[in-house]
This record gives C-alpha cells, structure tokens and sequence, in this order.
C-alpha cells in the first residue's frame, strides 16, 4: 500500500522506496550545505572560503540521481585547502581530542561527523548496486578532513585549547 502523498510535500523524493538511499544523500548534503553556510557566517575571516566549499556541497547533492558534476580541479582545490589547513594546524593535534571548544570550531566538529555521515551513505549506497563516481566519495572524505582541521584553526583563533582525550577502547601505544 502506498503511503498518502501530501500536496505541500517539501521535496518530491521523499516517497521514494526505504531502500533507495538518494533522497537521504540529497537531504543530508542540503543539511551540509546549510551547516556550512551558518559556519560562513560565524567566520567573517573564512567566509568566501566557506562559501566555495558550500557551492560544492549543493553541485554534488544530485551526483546520485542525475550525474557527478564536481571537476577534478574543484576537488583538487579542496585537497589543497586540506593541506594548507594541515599545515596551519601542525603540532596541535598529535591524537585524539574532544569535539569541543569555541563555538565556531564545534560547529566545523559537526560538520566534520556529517561529512563522515556522507561517506557512509555512499558506501551504503554501492554495496547496494548503486553506481557512486570515485570523485564523490574522495570529495564527501576531503569535507570531513577539512573540517575537522577547521575545527583545529578555529580553536587556535578563538585562543581555545584542544582537549586531549585518551580513549578507554582504544589506548594510546606508549
């Protein structure tokens, strides 16, 4: 039995069948896209970076159902974007820390596990038979990276320290 389809309905995926993962790939990058554009707006400093990124998230919210329209130079500029935060960031994060701080890096910490979040539909999605283009998981995996070492400078720019946090799961090798 078909479930009734409301004439207000707010996007006209959202019937789809519970085992197509496309809507939910395309409402999770729209939650993205939207994070990353209150993070633009928190960092005035950051913000035209922010919103380079934020354009990127929305080009690859229908990779899933039309086709992957990133270009390898568009990824390629986020992996530099990740490396140059890589080495902004060098020396405050040796292992692992809590996903706290200031305000502005916590937001880049959700972001961070949402990124994660994307990578795991993807892969969901695959081993499901459906077809995913090797530049879309690269790109969905460089976000996460790129906010997480966000969250780095963030917390160095708002003067917070990172927390250190030793896991009872998984010690440290000494």
């Amino acid at each position: 039995m078909k479930p009734y389809r409301s004439p207000y309905e707010a996007y006209p995926f959202l019937c789809d069948d519970d085992g197509d993962l496309r809507c939910d790939f395309e409402i999770l990058t729209d939650r993205v896209a939207s994070e990353t554009g209150l993070l633009a707006a928190l960092c005035p400093e950051r913000r035209e970076e922010l919103l380079a990124v934020d354009k990127l998230i929305y080009h690859s919210n229908a990779s899933l159902r039309t086709f992957f329209s990133l270009k390898p130079e568009e990824i390629d500029w986020l992996r530099e974007r990740v490396e140059a935060l890589r080495a902004e960031t060098a020396g405050l994060c040796d292992r692992f820390v809590l996903p706290a701080g200031s305000p502005r890096a916590c937001a880049a910490h959700v972001l961070r596990t949402d990124g994660k979040r994307l990578a795991r539909l993807l892969y969901r999605y695959a081993q499901r038979g459906g077809k995913v283009e090797d530049g879309l998981f690269d790109f969905v995996n460089l976000l996460s990276g790129y906010f997480f070492l966000l969250a780095l400078a963030l917390n160095r720019a708002d003067g917070v320290a990172e927390r250190p946090f030793e896991s009872r799961n998984y010690p440290q090798a000494r």
